[in-house]
C-alpha cells in the first residue's frame, strides 16, 4: 500500500529534478551578466574570462577527484568528445560572451543570447532533420528573426561612436556557439557521469582561454583592481561556471536539447533583474518590443508543434 502511493510521488519528483536542474543553471546564467560586465570594467575581457573559467575548470577537477569513487570512469574517447565540447561551449562561447560585453550593455546580452539560442537550435536540429519542419515551427523562426531585427534597429539612435550595436552582434555569435555547444553536448552524454564530463570540458575550454589571454594579462594593473571585482570572479567561478555547468550537464541527461535551450526563455527576466538592479541599465523602447516579438517567435519555434516528432529515435540518453 505504501509504494503504491509513494511510487506516483517519486516518478513525479523523478520528472521535476532535471528542470530545477536547469532553473538552478538559468538562475546562475541570469546572473552572470551584470556580474562578469563589472569584471570587464576592470580588465581585458580575455583576462576576465580565462580567470572565471579557469578558478571553474580547477574547481571542477577538484570535485570529481573528490567525488571519484562516486562516478564511473570516463574513456579516453568521451574524454576527447567532453573536451571538443568544452571548446565550443566554454572557450569559443565565452570569448564571444566576455568581448560582447565589454562593449555592450550586459542587459542586451542577457537577451540575445538565452533567446536567440533556442531558435538557432530548433533551425539546426530541423536542418540536420532531427526534428520535424512543421510550419508552425518555421514561422515561429521567421517571427524570432524579426524581433532580432527589431530588437537590433533599436539601437540606431545611439550616438555615433557607440560599441553597443557591435557588441550585440558578437552576442549574436555567443548565442550561435552556445546552440551548437547543447547540441553536441546531448550526444556526448550517453554513458558518462556528467561530474566527470563537465570538469573534462570546463578545464579543456578553461585552459584555452587562459592561453588566449596571456599577451592581455600584462595590461591588467592588478593593484587597481578593486575588491567588488574580485569577488565578482570568486563568484562566477563558482556560481555561474562550477554549479551552472554541472547542472546544466545534469538536465541534460534527460531532456533534449531544444527543451533545454527553452529553460533559457527564463534567463532574461534574471539577467534584467540583475542588469536593471546592480548595474542600472535599461532597454530602449524599441529594443523592448524586438524582445517581445523574438520571444514569442522562439516559443512558438520550439513549442509549436505539438509534440515534437523525430524522424530518428528519440532523442533521449541511453545508458552504456
Amino acid at each position: 500500500m505504501t509504494s503504491d502511493v509513494s511510487s506516483p510521488a517519486a516518478a513525479a519528483r523523478s520528472t521535476a529534478v532535471p528542470y530545477l536542474n536547469l532553473l538552478v543553471t538559468m538562475i546562475m546564467f541570469g546572473s552572470a551578466f551584470a556580474s562578469s560586465k563589472v569584471v570587464v570594467g576592470e580588465m581585458p575581457h580575455e583576462v576576465a574570462a580565462a580567470l572565471r573559467f579557469g578558478g571553474g575548470g580547477l574547481l571542477l577537477i577538484l570535485l570529481a577527484v573528490v567525488l571519484r569513487g562516486r562516478s564511473r570512469p570516463i574513456g579516453r574517447a568521451a574524454a576527447v568528445r567532453a573536451g571538443l565540447a568544452g571548446l565550443l561551449g566554454v572557450l569559443a562561447y565565452n570569448v564571444f560572451f566576455f568581448w560582447g560585453l565589454s562593449l555592450a550593455p550586459s542587459l542586451d546580452g542577457g537577451v540575445i543570447v538565452p533567446v536567440l539560442s533556442p531558435i538557432l537550435t530548433t533551425a539546426t536540429l530541423i536542418l540536420l532533420g532531427r526534428e520535424t519542419a512543421a510550419w508552425p515551427r518555421v514561422a515561429g523562426l521567421a517571427v524570432g528573426a524579426l524581433g532580432a531585427l527589431v530588437f537590433f534597429l533599436g539601437i540606431s539612435g545611439e550616438a555615433a561612436g557607440s560599441t553597443r550595436l557591435v557588441g550585440d552582434l558578437v552576442f549574436v555569435a555567443g548565442a550561435g556557439c552556445w546552440a551548437a555547444y547543447s547540441i553536441l553536448s546531448k550526444s556526448i552524454l550517453s554513458g558518462v557521469d556528467p561530474l566527470r564530463a563537465t570538469a573534462w570540458g570546463t578545464g579543456v575550454g578553461g585552459l584555452g582561454l587562459i592561453v588566449l589571454a596571456v599577451p592581455a594579462a600584462g595590461d591588467v594593473s592588478w593593484q587597481s583592481v578593486s575588491g567588488l571585482a574580485w569577488a565578482n570572479v570568486v563568484f562566477l567561478a563558482v556560481g555561474p561556471t562550477t554549479i551552472a555547468y554541472l547542472f546544466y550537464y545534469r538536465g541534460l541527461r534527460s531532456v533534449s536539447a531544444s527543451t533545454a535551450t527553452t529553460m533559457m526563455f527564463t534567463v532574461p527576466v534574471f539577467g534584467s533583474f540583475f542588469s536593471t538592479v546592480f548595474l542600472g541599465e535599461s532597454f530602449t523602447s524599441v529594443q523592448l518590443v524586438g524582445t517581445l516579438i523574438m520571444l514569442g517567435g522562439a516559443l512558438f519555434a520550439v513549442l509549436g508543434a505539438s509534440p515534437l516528432r523525430r524522424r530518428t529515435a528519440p532523442d533521449s540518453v541511453h545508458a552504456g
